[in-house]
């Protein structure tokens, strides 16, 4: 059996620890012999596999997820795992058991869910990719992956099923904390913390009713609605700035614009995976980029769309 281990990822591992690289090239040898030794995923299509760090120099335990063919083995997505506190580990076993059986039983359609998972990870592997190249303060700001506890307890927060991509994007990477409040996608938006997700979800859930209860003697065409219980905030205006931002729309699946000032953008529509495939194709081919142009001030990647006076005079933009 055939065992792939695409470039992108390669440079991922050498990110995370300078063992990481050897320890899945040892698991390449073992789910060689053994491409059945992971266990289902949330994710349509995606086997788990977790890896103990301990015998590897600078390596971290690690969660690895792959896709196993008739012909042939694709490893998708590394992730270092995230340390649980004892007492909570019962906890944890039966949010990620929840979790998966939910996905399990609201999947409409695991084959589209399964490109969906491909689709987000080769788009974001990409962007870690550049930035880890060319940008190395930005992707070391990126946060680790999240475990499915972690979302599973997201989910539980908001009362809303996570769409399969957001869950990948989420298990590749749960937040960015930026350079100098900036973040890493186009305008300097920031992937948003989970933390951040259930507060921002909460307070505009808190808004809306407040919005419904001045409403309701009003007839039904005057109403107000500027938020929906199955929007998830996803991306913020900057690190330290989420008056406005980008929800993922649970039920069209399309991103939207949200903003407490009532500034709504007229952009077209984006699903999360053009949205980071643009992203990734704009750092690949700066020349071509429309929505936004990239550029580097110092080790970190800056978009001028959100440039501000203090970067003007470091920023240059990509060749």
């Amino acid at each position: 059996m055939n065992v792939e281990i695409p470039p992108f990822l390669r440079e991922t591992a050498v990110g995370l620890g300078a063992g990481v690289p050897y320890a899945l090239k040892v698991l390449a040898g073992r789910l060689a012999d053994d491409p059945d030794m992971g266990s289902p995923s949330q994710l349509p299509g995606i086997l788990t596999v977790m890896v103990d760090g301990d015998p590897f120099e600078d390596c971290p335990d690690l969660a690895v997820g792959y896709i196993r063919e008739p012909d042939r083995i694709q490893i998708r997505y590394v992730s270092p795992v995230a340390v649980a506190e004892p007492a909570a580990d019962e906890e944890n076993a039966q949010q990620q058991a929840h979790a998966q059986a939910q996905a399990q039983a609201q999947a409409a359609d695991p084959a589209a869910d399964a490109v969906a998972v491909r689709q987000v990870a080769d788009a974001w592997q990409r962007v870690t990719g550049w930035l880890q190249r060319n940008a190395p303060d930005s992707a070391a700001a990126l946060r680790a992956g999240a475990g499915p506890a972690a979302i599973a307890a997201v989910e539980e927060e908001l009362g809303v099923r996570i769409p399969v991509e957001l869950c990948v994007l989420w298990l590749l990477t749960a937040g960015d904390d930026g350079v100098d409040g900036g973040g890493c996608l186009p305008g300097n938006n920031a992937l948003m913390p989970l933390d951040a997700v259930v507060a921002e979800h909460r307070r505009e859930m808190d808004a809306q009713t407040r919005q419904d209860a001045l409403d309701a003697d009003r007839p039904e065409d005057e109403r107000i609605t500027f938020w929906r219980p199955t929007w998830i905030p996803v991306v913020s205006h900057s690190v330290n700035d989420s008056t406005s931002g980008l929800y993922l729309d649970t039920e069209t699946g399309f991103l939207g614009h949200w903003s407490r000032y009532n500034d709504h953008s007229d952009d077209e529509l984006d699903t999360l995976v053009t949205y980071l495939e643009e992203a990734a194709d704009m750092l690949e081919a700066p020349a071509l980029a429309t929505r936004d142009k990239p550029g580097l001030a110092g080790r970190a990647l800056v978009w001028r769309r959100g440039l501000d006076a203090a970067q003007a005079d470091r920023w240059r933009p990509l060749a």
